[in-house]
């Protein structure tokens, strides 16, 4: 059974010519998904549509086995995708890295203990524990990158979409990042400029072209 399966997409903001005119994509369990496609074709629109927070003008999202419609319906969704957004500052806002690391697990119903526990597993498998009680906005933009993904692991998602994770990082970093989403077990559905980056990370791939996506 596919993880997501989007028919027939089609969305536009408003006052805009549409931006997606029957766009169709399947991920299947453990599959590694790029989406390429020129700027402003509508690649992070997808991935905000895939989790709900846009709603298409037309077509069907089924997540998980079910048809996704209502608000309602992608509460689940958002607990077993996890969106890294493009722009860290769109994702972190608590004071400081562990809150924000905590911040999903509490509201899962984790206990503070719980939530604390998992903010401990996460950073120290992403080798961030230097950040753990630094003030987020101070971050360099290489390091919320980094501290985002570690928000969206702590959920312990089925699937992760991936927006330019590797926007913002240095060399070193990138390399970093690289390694660990190699290394992760999940579904991805990428979105990157970086042909080296798609290539390793997710080789099945996708082209976003007049609001369709062709292979």
């Amino acid at each position: 059974m596919p993880l997501f399966e989007l028919s027939g997409i089609r969305f536009g903001y408003p006052g805009q010519p549409p931006i997606l005119c029957g766009a169709d994509l399947t991920l299947r369990p453990g599959q590694r998904l790029s989406v390429t496609g020129a700027n402003g074709s509508g690649k992070s629109t997808l991935l905000r549509l895939m989790v709900g927070l846009l709603r298409p003008d037309a077509g069907r999202i089924t997540a998980f086995g079910q048809v996704r419609v209502a608000e309602a319906d992608f509460h689940e969704v958002r607990r077993r995708a996890g969106l890294v957004f493009q722009d860290p500052d769109d994702q972190l806002f608590c004071p400081t890295v562990a809150e924000d690391v905590a911040f999903g697990p509490l509201n899962l119903g984790k206990n503070p203990a719980e939530a604390l526990a998992i903010v401990e597993a996460v950073l120290g498998r992403l080798g961030l524990m230097h950040l753990r009680d630094r003030v987020t906005y101070k971050l360099s933009g290489g390091e919320k990158r980094l501290v985002t993904l570690a928000t969206v692991l702590a959920m312990d998602p089925e699937v992760l979409l991936l927006d330019e994770p590797t926007n913002a990082l240095d060399e070193a970093n990138e390399a970093r990042l690289l390694e660990i989403l190699d290394a992760l077990p999940q579904a991805m559905v990428l979105v990157s400029h970086d042909p080296t980056l798609r290539a390793r990370l997710a080789p099945d791939a996708l082209r976003l072209t007049q609001g369709r996506l062709v292979a």
